[in-house]
């Protein structure tokens, strides 16, 4: 099983999935996609590219190692599987997918972030990087509005970074309104600086007043 991380990369992440996907394809192979919360809609695996395929909305309870039995059983293939935002699976999940490799010899490839806007680790991917036979952390050019390497994702709502609330919740990169998320340098992201709260600050400097003689 591959776990594949890119903190600050989320769109580079589904495209190398979606690559993986048409390679695969491409030599007469049939893969299982798992994915969740993907921002084209429930069943979907999309890139910030244009890029979408269809795949298998991953419910919470959802028993991934038994889904691929049964597909098998009923004459169906899947030379391979993907599992994108693996981040949000439960850890359970994810020793599910460690089974399919294990027992059916089918390779997994599983992407996602490891932390949450908090710098917390997921769940899900703390338990991937604990059973993954091969960690890849994807060298992404994502950068903070600084210039600086992006290494933290940050919620915000209306711009401004927030650090409350519940670690899933989805929402687009970059978005200016309600909730989105953007990635930040670890400096930004301890100061919950964004591009909007620089940009306002920059608009209204902290000036002494001067008198009119």
């Amino acid at each position: 099983m591959t776990g594949c991380s890119a903190d600050g990369g989320w769109p580079s992440k589904r495209t190398l999935a979606l690559q993986i996907e048409h390679n695969r394809s491409a030599r007469g192979l049939q893969g299982m996609i798992f994915t969740r919360d993907d921002r084209a809609g429930e069943g979907k695996l999309s890139s910030r590219l244009g890029l979408v395929t269809d795949a298998v909305e991953v419910a919470d309870d959802q028993d991934l190692y038994a889904y691929l039995v049964e597909h098998l059983s009923q004459g169906g293939r899947a030379d391979y599987v993907i599992a994108d935002e693996a981040q949000f699976l439960a850890p359970r999940q994810i020793d599910q997918l460690a089974r399919v490799v294990d027992d059916l010899g089918i390779d997994v490839f599983a992407f996602g972030i490891t932390t949450d806007f908090r710098s917390k680790l997921f769940p899900g991917s703390q338990r991937l990087v604990e059973l993954a036979d091969r960690v890849e952390v994807l060298q992404v050019e994502a950068l903070c509005w600084c210039g600086a390497r992006a290494t933290h994702n940050a919620r915000t709502i209306g711009g401004e970074m927030v650090v409350e609330g519940a670690q899933v919740v989805v929402g687009d990169v970059n978005q200016s309104e309600d909730v989105g998320y953007e990635v930040l340098c670890r400096r930004h992201h301890r100061r919950r600086m964004t591009a909007a709260t620089a940009r306002a600050g920059a608009l209204s400097p902290d000036v002494l007043p001067i008198a009119s003689a």
